[in-house]
């Protein structure tokens, strides 16, 4: 078969496959364009998020969606808060989207206020937000998202999490569509000093005792980059810029290991949320020649499993959790044990092991009623929706099971490779 021919099949097939993913996400594309108008007043119970928005995308004409996908000469701040339904009317992980304007604020996310900021604003903001917090955290969104949908994403996050943070969100100029994947790309390149500048600013308020960065997607791709610029300008990462979240990271594993090589790993904290069922990263890496991206590996494998322990990452692999997302790429977000995690741990500068979620404390519950409840060590570990590949996570396992593992053959020990 000639080049030409092989050439073409190939481009055939990963055209069927974009167009199947783009049919998995057409409901994205029903946003309503009023979303961020402000809306006169929230319900009793409703839930406030106030954040700071900085971006580098170009201001939109219309109020309703304030920023555009196009690229902005400089770095924007607003001050926007977003009123989120009593808890009683939404499910944990869902962002409600209002179905036309004015939104019904008992059931539906809507939009208080959004006040345009100068960087001395912003600095009051930060001082007025401030009080009594400590911890800021900083989102970056991925690939495909629209400025409103990383607004209310954040803010589902947030309020979500239960983390008592003064929330920064940092949105770069995305084109909103599957098919801008290089376009979004290049942009998220664009925007690494205007990032940097962010985290560094953070780092270094007086006000603030840790600063938490969570990217998700192609975000993380951002983050490492300006992670890495802002290593190498200074010399190191500040010390207050304490952990690193990466969220179904759509970035180039052999990428990864060479921005890690500017990045201390024992001063800044990195935890990284992988799932092998992503289909939006398993498109990714059919677009990027075949090198497996980072949010996708099954991170007990070689050569993932020693290089990520030898930099003390800790991974968390969702592999077994069922969420809504039809594609498997924002579990993180809208898996209300993960997202409390978020905030009870990881924001909070925990180091995650089996036993700080829980899950050390399912298996041995599982394995002492093993006889009762799955008949076997393997059913346990079956049972489990998170698996935390950590090398204290899998020494305090065999600890807690080495008595009762010889009640089920030793089969435990094996499950957990030990």
């Amino acid at each position: 078969m000639s080049s030409f021919a092989t050439g073409f099949r190939r481009l055939r097939g990963c055209t069927a496959l974009a167009i199947a993913f783009c049919l998995s996400l057409v409901a994205c594309a029903s946003r309503p364009t009023e979303a961020l108008l402000p809306v006169p007043a929230t319900v009793p119970g409703a839930s406030l998020v106030d954040m700071l928005v900085a971006t580098t995308r170009a201001k939109s004409p219309d109020p309703g969606i304030l920023f555009s996908g196009q690229r902005g000469a400089g770095l924007s701040l607003d001050n926007i808060v977003v009123s989120i339904p009593p808890d009683q009317n939404r499910t944990i992980g869902d962002v409600v989207w209002p179905k036309r304007y004015p939104g019904d604020p008992a059931h539906e996310f809507v939009t208080l206020h959004v006040i345009p900021l100068t960087v001395d604003g912003a600095e009051q903001w930060f001082n007025r937000a401030a009080s009594g917090k400590r911890r800021v955290l900083i989102f970056v969104h991925g690939f495909n998202n629209r400025y409103e949908d990383a607004v209310y994403r954040f803010a589902q996050i947030v309020h979500d999490s239960g983390a008592d943070v003064i929330p920064v969100l940092f949105t770069w100029p995305s084109g909103g569509s599957v098919f801008d994947y290089n376009y979004d790309r290049e942009s998220a390149n664009y925007s690494r000093t205007a990032l940097e500048t962010i985290l560094r600013e953070a780092a270094t308020s007086p006000q603030v005792d840790s600063v938490t960065v969570m990217a998700h997607s192609m975000g993380g791709w951002l983050t490492m980059e300006a992670l890495r610029q802002l290593a190498i300008r200074d010399g190191h990462l500040p010390a207050k810029l304490q952990n690193v979240i990466l969220a179904s990271p759509d970035l180039d594993v052999d990428v990864f290991g060479k921005q890690l090589q500017e990045i201390d790993t024992h001063r800044t904290r990195i935890t990284l949320f992988t799932s092998t069922d992503d289909r939006a990263l398993g498109l990714s890496r059919r677009i990027a020649g075949g090198v497996d991206r980072l949010g996708a590996i099954n991170p007990a494998q070689e050569p993932y499993r020693s290089g990520l322990e030898a930099k003390g990452i800790t991974v968390l692999d969702l592999s077994a959790l069922k969420a809504g997302d039809s594609v498997n790429h924002t579990k993180f977000a809208e898996s209300p044990e993960v997202v409390r995690l978020i905030g009870d741990r990881l924001i909070a500068g925990q180091k995650i092991t089996d036993a700080d979620i829980s899950v050390g404390e399912r298996i041995e519950a599982a394995t002492l009623g093993a006889a009762q409840a799955v008949g076997s060590a393997a059913g346990a570990v079956a049972t489990l929706p998170i698996a935390v590949i950590d090398p204290d996570a899998r020494r305090t396992l065999h600890d807690r099971v080495r008595n009762v593992g010889q009640s089920l053959g030793g089969t435990l020990q094996t499950a957990i490779g030990q």
